[in-house]
């Protein structure tokens, strides 16, 4: 079956919750510890169908964002999912307090308990029409993003398919693209400013019915961090700024060099090379058999994998109009499915996305043997390490793609992921700072931006534009508007991989892949810190995690002659 024909059917609340009833009340009444177990078993059964057909819903619209049915599903499920999450919060209610509670602490993932305490936390049915709003305001920012279609270079173009020229070789056509391109943000900046102050106050609003000190108290018990606090974070982003900013800094000060240009501008920073930037050799469908090719070498249960997401049409990889913005992977539980979303561009980011999101669907696959629907992927910043470090595994592969300008990509991809701590922080701090303050006007939190930016990527020139100078390069970044706090788990994520990356390829560790594919099967049964323990790498909250690898990375990195590449 292909997910074409995978059925989609809007579930009867009303069935849902007096099914949910009757599991609750026979939990309730039960006498014994297998009744207990059966009860779970039978409504994570209820909640993998649930959440199949939230997922369906969710791709299809995503695919095509003005078809009419799904749109129509979508406001659908803006205002009945917090009703179901209502349902299964009472379920879980149920659970704690159940006599046998601590007995299913034993038989159980320690993480699927975890999760039920957290939910709990994060719901309340006296927030429910706020949750309605959040998620609402959400897909007003998804539909609004999808719906750019600006002029350039005679074409109508959406803001994914502005990639080739924001890295084009002449500076007045990277210059004019980049003007284009945020153009329609500018266009757009009161719609932008007063989306985002509802959903800041709309999220506050949540945060204190609930009795959290504040939104970001209520972000952290959302985002499942089991291990660690907004306080450890604050160290670690301290760290990057001691460590990895002068790193970042002189990169840039290499990059002005190599590509002839003393006084580098915001539209400047895509092009690494004076020749042009690597780009895959091939069109997608070239793109599509190399990576399956360099899959089924990868390893067997990556050529299995790979034939299972092809051969189910498991994955919409070309941009096109009315499409949603960005890449993603999810998983449809009845179907036993991962699914990867992209917009292939004819960037090198194309085969970023071929490799980071199927190292999402492959951990998925890997993970598909755990029956609660809640930990078959792991938290955000476990689900990273998956992504990004399969971005390295492949290294060995990338000249399928890029042919003589391999070197050139790695060279990219690698400093690239250096580059990218910095802004993956700064986007967090920058959360931090809004939620702490809610009060702050529109102009402040743009000022906000600006002051953080220039802390972390104090390489960037705005004086070209005002309009990005005053602090609005923040309304690009999706996460922001419609994922909280969910962007310091990729820089988390990153130290991690770029680990992975120093094993396999700098030590040859033969080991590293095994502990990868380990990693991959426990899916969601561990927390972030316990995942890396089992994956025998360092945590990047402890001191001197990110100023090794860092070093290597300089080493590899000052191994390259820029006149070779």
């Amino acid at each position: 079956m292909k997910f074409t024909d995978y059925t989609y059917e809007r579930p009867d609340f009303e069935a849902y919750k007096e099914k949910a009833n009757t599991i609750i009340e026979t939990l309730e009444q039960a006498e014994a510890l297998e009744s207990v177990i059966e009860s779970i078993q039978k409504m994570s059964e209820q909640m993998s169908t649930l959440e199949t057909m939230i997922n369906i819903a969710s791709i299809r619209y995503s695919i095509d964002t003005k078809d009419a049915y799904y749109e129509e599903e979508d406001h659908f499920w803006n205002e009945h999912l917090p009703l179901f999450q209502e349902v299964d919060t009472r379920f879980y209610k149920a659970v704690t307090e159940s006599g046998f509670y601590e007995q299913l602490k034993t038989h159980f993932p320690k993480t699927f308990i975890q999760n039920m305490q957290y939910e709990l936390d994060a719901f309340d049915a006296s927030a429910i029409t706020l949750l309605q709003k959040e998620n609402q305001l959400s897909s007003d920012y998804q539909k609004l993003i999808a719906s750019a279609n600006v002029e350039y270079d005679g074409k109508k173009l959406n803001l994914s398919q502005f990639g080739p020229y924001l890295q084009d070789t002449d500076r007045d056509v990277r210059k004019s693209a980049t003007d284009a391109q945020w153009s329609f943000f500018e266009e757009n900046e009161a719609k932008l400013d007063e989306l985002y102050d509802q959903l800041v106050k709309v999220r506050d609003q949540i945060a204190k019915t609930l009795g959290f000190k504040d939104f970001v108290e209520l972000a952290y018990v959302r985002m499942k961090r089991y291990d660690y606090n907004r306080d450890m974070v604050e160290v670690y982003r301290k760290q990057v700024l001691d460590y990895v900013v002068p790193v970042t800094t002189k990169l840039a000060q290499r990059q002005a060099e190599r590509i002839g240009i003393s006084d580098m501008k915001h539209y400047d920073t895509p092009l690494q090379f004076l020749d042009g930037n690597p780009i895959p050799q091939g069109d997608p469908n070239y793109i599509i058999e190399q990576g399956k090719k360099m899959y089924h070498e990868l390893s067997e249960e990556t050529g299995t994998f790979i034939d299972f997401m092809f051969d189910k049409e498991l994955v919409d990889l070309l941009s096109k109009e009315g499409k949603a913005s960005g890449g993603y992977c999810t998983y449809i539980p009845d179907y036993d499915s991962p699914f990867i979303f992209a917009n292939f561009n004819g960037t090198s980011g194309d085969i970023d996305v071929l490799t980071h999101e199927a190292g999402h669907a492959f951990q998925v696959f890997e993970s598909r043997w755990i029956k609660q629907p809640e930990i078959v992927f792991p938290t955000y910043e476990s689900c990273e390490i998956h992504s990004m470090s399969m971005e390295f595994f492949t290294y060995p592969w990338m000249e399928l793609f890029f042919k003589d300008q391999t070197e050139k990509y790695k060279f990219d991809h690698l400093s690239g992921a250096l580059r990218f701590l910095p802004y993956g922080v700064l986007v967090d701090h920058f959360q931090h700072e809004v939620y702490e303050h809610p009060e702050m006007s529109i102009e402040e939190r743009k000022a906000t931006w600006r002051k953080l930016e220039k802390d972390y990527l104090p390489e960037r020139d705005f004086s070209d534009s005002a309009f990005l100078d005053k602090g609005t390069f923040w309304y690009r970044q999706g996460h922001i508007f419609e994922s909280p706090f969910y962007y310091i788990d990729y820089t988390l994520a990153q130290v991690c991989a770029l680990q992975f990356w120093k094993r396999s390829l700098i030590d040859q560790d033969k080991d590293a892949w095994n502990d990868y594919m380990e990693i991959c099967r426990v899916g969601g049964t561990q927390s972030f810190l316990e995942i890396i323990e089992t994956a025998k790498l360092r945590s990047p909250f402890e001191e001197g995690s990110l100023s090794d690898v860092i070093k290597a990375i300089e080493v590899e990195l000052d191994q390259v002659d820029d006149k070779a590449l």
